[in-house]
């Protein structure tokens, strides 16, 4: 069983591709950082980081984290609770930086796509046996129309995409991250009767 407790997720807004295939950075979404940390408290993940290379964009996520940290009243606790998991770098080799230094092993890095891969592994299979050998884990979520292809070839695994038993006769794979995120979190971490 994956352990929540040992797993980060990072929301990466560079490299990624764009919707003619160039390799760009996306821009920030207050909806995605919101969101994405309330997943990720809800699961019970031990942090996610927002990863730009932009410093206007990452002030602007430390900016919109700080004013929920610091400047809320104290009637928005549960937002609180869940901005206070949020780690802003400027790389994903940064957030593995951070997660080496905190947990004392580098991380299982785990890609996710809506590209369907034959090195795609399941989640039952991710979860059953988790290759990670102790490890803390990394999920990385691609912004924009996904990860790199050098970024997926870096990681350890590569999650299969989210998708639907029967898509029908048009078959339909653009999930926000938001989105994609809350479903991949629960299929690794939800409960199951």
């Amino acid at each position: 069983m994956i352990a929540a407790a040992h797993s980060w997720l990072a929301l990466v807004h560079h490299p990624c591709y764009d919707r003619a295939g160039r390799v760009v950075s996306t821009a920030l979404t207050t909806l995605d950082l919101h969101d994405i940390a309330r997943a990720a408290r809800t699961y019970g993940l031990a942090g996610f980081f927002v990863v730009h290379p932009v410093a206007a964009q990452r002030a602007m996520a430390e900016r919109i984290c700080g004013h929920w940290l610091d400047g809320a009243d104290g009637t928005h606790d549960f937002r609180r609770a869940a901005l206070e998991r949020v780690t802003v770098v400027d790389s994903i080799e940064a957030a593995r930086a951070a997660i080496t230094a905190r947990a004392g092993a580098a991380p299982l890095v785990v890609g996710t796509t809506a590209r369907r891969g034959p090195d795609s592994v399941g989640y039952a299979d991710l979860t059953a046996a988790p290759p990670s050998d102790g490890r803390p884990i990394l999920l990385l979520f691609g912004t924009g129309y996904g990860l790199t292809d050098d970024v997926l070839a870096g990681c350890d695994l590569r999650l299969a995409p989210v998708s639907a038993r029967d898509p029908g006769p048009s078959p339909y794979n653009h999930l926000s991250v938001r989105s994609a995120c809350a479903i991949v979190l629960d299929r690794l971490y939800g409960d199951r009767p």
